[in-house]
């Protein structure tokens, strides 16, 4: 079995946490800003129980200039000031690397990607896999069969695995190193590197994929149209300079012996706790500070938190799937056999639900069908027909056991099935138990997904919704039209998951006091947002319209003001065109003007 390397790219990670929260940042009762360095450590805690590395590094830039510097002066030089919350946190956040134990490594005149590509690169692929992890688009050319990156996902997503197969094929390029030569010719406005004028992504991807490199591509410009030629022949100086300048390097002298200096060891709990309750990171400090339940822990290198056991599972090392268990998961496709499932959820005190539904817009959708769970492993799937009258007769014959007040209902997202049910005349009653809801009182700066709750605490892998229908866009097929065996096993997988949880998570809301906090406050919620985001709210539209109309007037001397101000009675604001000239060329307010991809002078609020 392979060891696997896990490498992180610290200021990208930081700067994404950062603002993250820039709206409601996080702070300590000191004040202190602590944004970064909970978004970045509780990043890094997740990646290490997602990935299970055997060994770890994180990869700093070095303040000052770098190489790239040296041969093009103009190298990020339109980047603003590193925020003051950032600059403080960034010490702090070291400190926390240093008692995790994981090894920071940084190089005077290079970046985090050349750190990181050439550790990446240095580890012998018949002996390690190599996780790369990053937002940033530019390592993609640094992907090989035992090297992936991995994307931190977005508002609460999964990260994104990103493999060189599915890289060349969205670049439809052959080799990975060919996006040295894309970003050659598209530029990075983010470090101020020109491209060719009129050569966004998809076109530089485009020339690549068609000509190879662009060596090639310059031998051939004649095929090109003439106006790309001359775009092209006035960048013959640049094009070299840029390919320097996004190269990544992968041979820098580190000094680092990668078995043995970034083998994964046990967090130095004496330092780290301390570092934690400054910081007021109460969820963060119960993965340390939990009683143990054994008299002597062992700690085992090969996973860098091997703690005694606490209140947060450890990290899940091999995740089950369905194909581990034997299940019971039935389909309840006749009256008689929906009437047997109606009668075993009759006599029980609570059971798990899930609706299968047409699309995410919970008023407008179409229902699918019915999962239900009583106990773990043993579900049924209830199919509901297309036609929506017969759909709501099919639905109508659960009316009683859902409005069965003694019935305990559970569910993972609970307000989006009481909102689907409520088009087929379905009306939930009974204590709500919310495995989502529960999971948010518990850990509220993580996810709340069920595939993450499930990895985390039941050490298990659902199926993937895109193994029925795809992966999202204009393309993805409808939960309709997918093979009875295939939802079956998805829509009973969704309700037996949401019940296992919810005896694990409840558990834990009792231990932390926090179960009358969902039940007073959390739970009656649900059903008031349910009806109030069904039915909306009350608006006095004519004085909407009065004030509407105050606001628009208000507007007509502004920019009234504004022309006169600029001297351009013809001035059009609400072109970012116009308004930059106007502003950079004009009234001259700045000598420092950032251009965008379309080379036009950048308006942006935080610009500005």
């Amino acid at each position: 079995m392979k060891k696997r390397l896990l490498l992180l790219d610290a200021y990208a990670l930081i700067y994404r946490a950062y603002y993250a929260f820039i709206n409601r940042p996080m702070r300590n009762s000191k004040g202190m800003n602590t944004s970064a360095i909970y978004g970045f450590i509780r990043a890094t805690l997740d990646a290490i129980k997602k990935f299970n590395p055997t060994h770890v590094a994180v990869a700093f830039d070095v303040s000052g200039k770098t190489f790239r510097n040296d041969i093009y002066p103009d190298y990020k030089a339109q980047r603003d000031e590193t925020p003051e919350d950032i600059r403080a946190s960034v010490p702090v956040i070291k400190n926390l690397l240093n008692a995790l134990n994981i090894p920071i490594i940084e190089k005077e005149g290079f970046e985090a990607d050349d750190v990181i590509g050439t550790l990446a690169t240095k580890a012998n692929p018949k002996e390690f896999e190599v996780i790369m992890m990053t937002p940033d688009k530019d390592y993609g050319q640094l992907l090989s069969e035992n090297i992936i990156i991995a994307k931190p996902g977005r508002s609460g997503n999964e990260m994104e695995i990103v493999t060189a197969e599915q890289f060349c094929k969205d670049y439809d390029i052959q080799d990975p190193k060919q996006f040295i030569d894309i970003l050659a010719l598209w530029g990075d406005a983010s470090d101020n590197i020109k491209g060719v004028n009129k050569v966004g992504e998809k076109t530089a991807a485009k020339l690549i994929s068609q000509f190879g490199s662009i060596d090639n591509l310059l031998q051939n410009l004649d095929k090109l149209s003439p106006a790309q030629r001359e775009n092209f022949e006035a960048a013959l100086n640049i094009i070299p300079l840029n390919r320097k300048l996004v190269s990544i390097v992968t041979n820098i002298d580190l000094n680092v012996d990668i078995e043995n200096d970034l083998a994964v060891k046990p967090p130095k709990t004496n330092e780290l706790v301390p570092i934690l309750e400054e910081l007021e990171f109460r969820s963060m400090l119960k993965e340390f500070t939990a009683t143990p339940k054994v008299e002597k822990p062992q700690y085992v290198q090969g996973s860098l938190f091997d703690m005694p056991a606490t209140e947060t599972p450890k990290p899940a090392i091999n995740l089950k799937t369905i194909n581990d268990f034997e299940v019971d998961y039935r389909i309840a496709q006749t009256t008689e056999e929906r009437r047997i499932l109606i009668k075993e959820l009759e006599n029980s005190s609570e059971f798990a639900f899930d609706t299968e539904t047409t699309g995410l817009d919970p008023i407008s959708v179409e229902l699918v069908g019915l999962s239900f769970a009583i106990s773990p492993r043993k579900a049924w799937w209830v199919p509901v027909p297309s036609d929506q009258n017969q759909a709501k007769e099919v639905v109508k014959e659960f009316a009683n056991v859902f409005g069965t007040e003694t019935i305990a209902k559970v569910g993972q997202n609970i307000k989006f099935d009481m909102q689907v049910l409520l088009s087929y005349g379905i009306d939930i009653k009974g204590h709500l138990y919310d495995t989502m809801l529960a999971h948010y009182l518990l850990e509220p700066d993580s996810r709340h997904n069920l595939d993450y709750l499930s990895e985390i605490y039941l050490s298990y892998k659902p199926i993937s919704i895109e193994e029925l229908i795809g992966k999202k866009g204009s393309k993805q097929g409808s939960m309709r039209n997918v093979e009875a065996t295939l939802i079956t096993r998805y829509a009973c997988e969704d309700a037996d998951l949401a019940l296992q949880l919810k005896h694990i998570l409840f558990s834990k809301l009792e231990e932390q006091g926090l179960t009358n906090l969902y039940f007073a406050l959390e739970a009656p919620l649900v059903e008031v947002l349910t009806y109030m985001e069904r039915n909306g709210v009350s608006l006095d539209t004519k004085s909407l319209k009065d004030y509407g109309e105050i606001l628009s007037a208000q507007l007509v001397e502004l920019e009234s003001e504004i022309r006169q101000m600029a001297g351009v009675p013809d001035l059009n604001i609400s072109s970012p065109k116009q308004l930059g000239e106007v502003l950079f060329e004009k009234l001259k307010i700045s000598s420092d003007a950032k251009l965008t991809k379309t080379r036009q002078y950048s308006t942006n609020e935080e610009e500005l």
